[in-house]
């Protein structure tokens, strides 16, 4: 479940070209006023096909490649990092009545990229880019060595086949005195998300996203931070969504963990926020064995309890911590931030941090990911 909101949001704000309130961040639903018109929508299940669907699906109206992880160093100093891009079309790809006299720089859409980076008793730092996609500054392809490509300017994420067939991801990013650059192997096999891949938001059937993950990969490689270089490595977690359409109108936003226990297993779970603040019912959760096989978990069997609030500088507040509670098996998990602020305050502001994950006596059983949007 990701950003399909923010990415509208952004997207409309484009085409308005009206200019926001310098820190405003962009209202969710106040920019939702496009349509779906001419972009094919996800409205039902479809084959897929690897590794042509980790790249670009421009018939469809936006789409992003998400990847979170927790780090180590050789000391065993925590990082957390995120890093989105995503692809967004102003209006559905036409063919040329006369090609001559098209612009090279001429496009339909554009990529932002989110970047972040959390340290341990630190401090976040975030940045973006944008770039139309011409000219090379910015795109996804798939070439003959079925090698993948997503870039933006010098910020890339490449999936090259192993031997198996298997993609391993290689990513590098960094601005100012963050930068990253990491390669990502799964651990476990490609997870269709929802039914078959199909991924339902609303009662409306197209409002909707195809949805993949990697929900286990191991990560290596060196995080740059301040003045320091560190080796890091720990374990990451890669979605991929496309589609056409928003969230309804009654949803305001919603809360998203990738989970990953120390027993090897993963757990993704959404709950969708109606405006009246009760869980809408296309909320969704899903466990992933040590092996890889899902097991698809009610959302009625899913509590979860806030017990701590975070305040921004704009006085939005945030549940950065709690404990999620599962009736069907008993399991109880007590979700921290590794620091509580982890807000990308960028063009459009959402929290997104690397968690701890403890059991009821506070041992620790593993670590994850958590996005808040709507607040």
């Amino acid at each position: 479940m990701k950003m399909i909101l923010l990415i509208l949001a952004i997207l409309l704000s484009a085409v308005a070209c009206e200019p926001q309130p310098e820190n405003s961040g962009v209202s969710l639903h106040a920019e939702l006023g496009g349509t779906a018109e001419g972009f094919e929508r996800a409205c039902g299940k479809r084959e897929f096909n690897f590794p042509a669907d980790h790249s670009a699906h421009p018939e469809f109206r936006n789409e992003w490649w998400y990847i979170t992880g927790n780090l180590e160093n050789t000391d065993g100093k925590r990082f957390g990092f995120h890093i989105t891009f995503f692809r967004i079309a102003n209006h559905p790809p036409v063919e040329e009545v006369n090609n001559s006299q098209s612009s090279n720089w001429e496009s339909n859409e554009f990529y932002m990229v989110h970047l972040a980076v959390s340290e341990a008793d630190g401090e976040i730092k975030t940045y973006e880019r944008f770039s139309r996609a011409a000219v090379d500054l910015a795109g996804a392809e798939r070439q003959a060595d079925n090698t993948v490509r997503i870039w933006l300017d010098e910020w890339q994420l490449i999936a090259k086949p192993d031997q198996h067939q298997q993609p391993v991801w290689h990513l590098q990013a960094g601005e100012a005195d963050t930068h990253i650059d990491l390669q990502l192997s799964p651990t476990k096999p490609l997870v269709l998300q929802g039914e078959d891949g199909y991924s339902q938001k609303s009662e409306d059937p197209c409002n909707a996203s195809y949805y993949y993950s990697f929900t286990r990969m191991n990560v290596t490689g060196s995080l740059h931070t301040g003045n320091t270089t560190h080796q890091v490595n720990g374990s990451g977690w890669l979605d991929r969504e496309w589609s056409s359409s928003a969230l309804g109108a009654d949803q305001s936003g919603w809360d998203w963990f990738a989970l990953q226990l120390n027993d090897g297993r993963d757990i993704m779970l959404y709950q969708l926020r109606r405006n009246d603040g009760s869980r809408d019912d296309f909320s969704h959760a899903v466990e992933i064995d040590q092996n890889g096989n899902t097991n698809e978990i009610s959302i009625e069997n899913i509590n979860i309890k806030i017990t701590r609030w975070w305040q921004s500088d704009t006085g939005n507040r945030y549940p950065v911590a709690g404990v999620i509670h599962r009736t069907d098996t008993d399991e109880t998990l007590n979700f921290t931030p590794l620091i509580d602020n982890q807000l990308l305050d960028l063009t459009v502001r959402y929290w997104e941090g690397a968690i701890t994950l403890t059991d009821q006596e506070n041992n620790p059983v593993g670590r994850g990911y958590m996005e808040l949007t709507g607040y």
